[in-house]
């Protein structure tokens, strides 16, 4: 077994990574994956056909590389510097997901990544593989292995130094590295977080149904989001935090240091009748460097629309009027629902 050096340990706190862990591949065994193919098959992913694509390589870190021997899974802290569920009240705002508030992690990190696996393969002399979780690995329960904390109720990481906030990433390695000891923690009788979900998307603790989950809905979910759901959606037009923010384990959790992880102060309750007139260019210049920016504008202005729906607020209808004559039957659809919803 190889230990980490001094000048890596170094490196991984200078870089900004607030925990890490290691795990020896070998003690996991094959039933890891079997979450996953529960979920797969109660056809709990929705619309996310990648999840049945690449399920059979997720499920191992073997069935990804078979020469993986070790996963070093390094955490940094995304903690914002309030609560963010106090825009929820504010319904003439806009509520932005903390993680997508700041600049994009998964450079931000995968870069870092990279540079720690260039010192693990010098101190190695073995290969090295980076991911950050856009790749078919599970990371959560690979950092749960390490150490770095346990899955809460939501299927989230729970950490006892971090709370909910921590972004993950994972350097696999063909050299057998000294796992490090798992810090055991539960969350006992607690149920904040699966009380506390608007659509009721967990069917039992520990686990998810993301047809009903917000985050799913208005960044993968591409089409017409059910009636019923809507009105539940409030002004979250990105993402929801209300599972990871009320988990009673964030008394610990620190703000952020990084400060490209900070929230921008443009991205804060932004109004929604602001965000309603973006049109393409201004969408992609507001949101570079952002994650918003995947999902695309029209997408962006749906989930804006079904904000301004659920806001009662008449002074917004002429924003949802706006886009009555889109070209994209989707917003289209929204923009109709919205001006219904505010003069019912």
């Amino acid at each position: 077994m190889t230990t980490l050096s001094k000048s890596l340990k170094t490196r991984i706190q200078t870089l900004g990574f607030s925990a890490y862990g290691i795990v020896d591949i070998a003690q996991i065994d094959q039933s890891h994956g079997d979450g996953l193919f529960d979920y797969i098959a109660r056809e709990h992913h929705g619309t996310m056909e990648w999840m049945p694509r690449t399920a059979q390589r997720r499920s191992h870190p073997h069935n990804l590389w078979p020469q993986a021997k070790s996963a070093l899974v390094l955490g940094m802290n995304y903690g914002p510097d309030s609560d963010p569920l106090l825009s929820l009240s504010q319904k003439d705002k806009a509520t932005i997901s903390v993680y997508a508030r700041g600049k994009d992690y998964h450079g931000l990190i995968k870069g870092r990544l990279k540079e720690l696996a260039g010192l693990l393969a010098r101190d190695t002399g073995e290969d090295v593989k980076v991911f950050v979780d856009t790749a078919p690995l599970m990371e959560k329960p690979l950092a749960a292995a390490a150490g770095l904390g346990w899955q809460g109720k939501h299927t989230n990481l729970v950490s006892r130094d971090f709370g909910s906030w921590l972004f993950l990433g994972v350097i696999l390695c063909a050299a057998e590295l000294t796992p490090t000891p798992l810090r055991t923690g539960d969350c006992g009788t607690c149920r904040d977080c699966l009380d506390i979900c608007p659509t009721n998307a967990f069917p039992s603790p520990y686990q998810i149904d993301a047809r009903k989950c917000i985050s799913y809905l208005t960044i993968e979910f591409k089409g017409k989001i059910d009636l019923d759901l809507r009105a539940k959606m409030g002004n979250r037009i990105y993402g929801c935090d209300d599972c990871l923010a009320v988990c009673p384990w964030n008394k610990f959790a620190k703000t952020a240091s990084e400060i490209k992880l900070q929230a921008r102060p443009e991205l804060d309750a932004p109004a929604l009748a602001k965000l309603a007139k973006l049109d393409d260019k201004q969408f992609r210049t507001l949101f570079a460097g952002s994650p918003i920016k995947r999902i695309g504008r029209d997408q962006f202005i749906r989930n804006v629309l079904y904000a301004i729906g659920n806001s009662a607020d008449i002074s917004l209808a002429p924003s949802a009027q706006a886009h009555m004559d889109a070209h994209n039957p989707i917003i289209k659809d929204a923009a109709k629902w919205a001006i219904a919803q505010l003069s019912a």
